[in-house]
């Protein structure tokens, strides 16, 4: 049984089942008061985490240049906007400037972790209601912006499908350091790997 066993249960597991490159653990955390853990306690065990990931991003970018990153998960509920709201603020307390954007326009949650409206975003400079830097907002973290989705489309794939959205993550590229994108989980939708092809990594 051990032989057949492929799970994935620590970084060896991974890098010898797999391709992919090990950039960090997150601890699994306890209920919060406030989940933005590098700002609130940046010197717990959490915030050192995002602040090792984030260097091992700046390593991988220096091998292969790029600036507009896509977080996303397997499947909901595994804490991919918890770790990209973070590694916004661990950006940020770097002296970067960081924008991070929330398009997944089908269970937003980027305006919740910062208490922001979400009355208008990313979807109304998707339709031409709004120039992107009229729904840029800013989180009360020094040098950290967020674009919040704005109201939820009937059809999002078709959206993210289109020339509007790659002109927009085109123009976000030009108003940051890093630019980190929230999507939704890439097992169950498509939106991810569209939105993969407009990022870098």
């Amino acid at each position: 049984f051990e032989l057949l066993d492929d799970t994935i249960h620590d970084p060896d597991d991974l890098r010898r089942h797999t391709d992919l490159v090990y950039l960090g653990m997150i601890p699994r955390m306890e209920p919060l008061d406030d989940p933005l853990v590098v700002v609130s306690s940046p010197k717990s065990p959490y915030a050192e985490a995002f602040r090792g990931v984030r260097s091992q991003i700046n390593f991988r970018l220096w091998e292969k240049p790029g600036k507009v990153l896509l977080i996303t998960s397997a499947l909901a509920g595994e804490g991919k906007t918890l770790t990209l709201a973070n590694l916004g603020c661990a950006y940020a307390q770097a002296g970067q400037s960081a924008l991070i954007m929330d398009t997944d326009l089908r269970r937003p949650n980027l305006h919740r972790l910062f208490g922001v409206d979400n009355t208008r975003g990313f979807t109304n400079v998707l339709v031409g209601e709004a120039k992107l830097s009229e729904v840029v907002l800013d989180t009360g973290v020094p040098g950290l912006r967020l674009v919040p989705s704005g109201p939820l489309p009937p059809n999002p794939a078709e959206l993210l499908e289109s020339q509007q959205a790659r002109e927009v993550i085109a123009q976000a590229r030009e108003m940051a350091d890093i630019v980190l994108l929230d999507s939704p989980p890439c097992l169950v939708i498509t939106d991810a790997a569209t939105l993969s092809s407009y990022a870098d990594h």
